[in-house]
């Protein structure tokens, strides 16, 4: 439950909640809200979906179509990452949790499987009607929650609800030129569409904001990070078991198993080393940090994909260059740290040291590519690196903080 406070001790004769209850917005001010079950549920359903683009994405790197690869990765993810975005912040606002409301949800995550069985057709035959059929459950099930938003809202509130609501559903209806333009046509049309989806909200919320929750966002965010960094290591795991059964390579994939591993490590430690919540307070700041975490998941999840393709050319199984596979794990990796410094770090680091930890680790990382074999684990030791020097800096910082108090105190 996503309750603001303590549930109290059941009572034999205490009222039962409604089934049906006004799906009106939460306050913003609500203390010890957390993420739900539902919510929970309804991110371990994304991973079905991302591992099927990941695996995609590597046949398509280690196969030496890379450019390909990428951009159908990109068209993908981003029905993927918009889809859960735009749940999770509405759930912030208005999830009373009651029995319609997880009856919708439930279909969302329906239409989350049937996108991910579609993803293998539009990788390999450009063929996006199971993913735009996938697309269409999802959206319409979002519609149908902010037109019930709407139903019990008033004015500026209402005004915002409608708007999310149509939005959502010409934006849906436009997603049909993937299934009935050419080919040629589709990638063009993925811009114009993925460019109108994130201009809705901006749109619909000039009339009035959502009354979405900064610890709760921070929190929900957090946490579909940890899945799409567990599902690295996941994949990463298997592709090392896979290598090791039938080519028995053992010295050549401990290196790029122990550096992967590090990278993921440190990867999770830079991006919950700061209470981002805290700089959460008005939709500029939100719009621009929610949006830059497609770049941020993309890329967290990118990283386990290039190490199943490092694994599978040091076995001699992908067609391409060792610089090419170990570009496979650093870009991503460089790509995540910057982002993660734009968006999280830069706002609490004291000090140009401190500021141009990351930045440095993504160019030192970037530089690692063109160390053959030992790519890998050089931008693992490199990202370890990164976050003990951070550490250090920072505790450094609070020592010269905590004397210069006790100092002013004894004066």
């Amino acid at each position: 439950m996503t309750s603001s406070s303590p549930p109290a001790p059941a009572s034999r004769h205490a009222p039962q909640p409604r089934p049906l209850r006004r799906l009106t917005a939460r306050g913003r001010d609500e203390a010890h809200r957390v993420a739900s079950p539902l919510e929970l549920f309804f991110d371990l359903c994304f991973v079905v979906a991302i591992a099927q683009a990941g695996v995609e994405l590597v046949h398509a790197v280690a196969a030496g179509h890379a450019g390909e690869g990428v951009l159908n990765y990109a068209m993908q993810f981003f029905a993927i990452w918009w889809a859960w975005m735009n749940f999770t912040w509405f759930s912030s606002a208005y999830d009373n949790d009651d029995v319609l409301y997880r009856v919708v949800t439930l279909v969302q995550i329906a239409g989350v499987l049937v996108l991910a069985a579609g993803i293998s057709q539009a990788f390999t035959d450009h063929d996006y009607l199971v993913v735009w059929l996938g697309y269409v459950i999802m959206r319409l099930a979002m519609a149908a929650q902010w037109l019930r938003a709407a139903r019990w809202a008033r004015d500026a509130e209402r005004t915002m609800a409608l708007r999310y609501a149509g939005g959502v559903l010409l934006c849906m209806v436009g997603w049909s030129g993937l299934v009935v333009l050419p080919v040629d046509a589709r990638a063009w049309v993925f811009l114009v569409m993925a460019v109108a989806e994130m201009c809705v909200p901006l749109y619909a919320e000039k009339a009035s904001t959502t009354a979405w929750h900064p610890h709760h966002i921070a929190e929900r965010y957090g946490l579909f990070t940890i899945i799409v960094l567990g599902e690295t290591i996941a994949a990463a795991t298997v592709a090392v078991k896979s290598a090791v059964a039938e080519h028995d390579a053992l010295n050549e994939l401990l290196p790029i198993a122990a550096g992967g591993l590090l990278i993921v490590f440190s990867a999770w430690w830079i991006y919950f080393v700061v209470p981002i919540h805290g700089h959460l307070r008005s939709n500029r700041e939100s719009f621009l940090w929610g949006y830059g975490h497609y770049l941020i998941f993309a890329s967290a999840a990118s990283i386990g994909a290039g190490i199943e393709v490092a694994v599978e050319e040091a076995v001699g199984k992908a067609h391409i260059s060792a610089t090419a596979a170990s570009a496979a794990v650093t870009v991503p990796t460089a790509l995540y740290l910057l982002t993660v410094w734009v968006l999280h770090a830069r706002y609490f680091k004291v000090g140009l040291a401190q500021q141009l930890v990351l930045p440095v680790t993504a160019l030192l990382v970037g530089c690692c590519t063109f160390l053959g074999d030992w790519a890998v684990p050089a931008a693992g030791l490199v990202s370890a690196l990164a976050v003990a020097t951070g550490t250090t800096l920072t505790a450094r910082t609070a020592g010269r903080r905590r004397l210069a108090e006790t100092a002013t105190a004894a004066s």
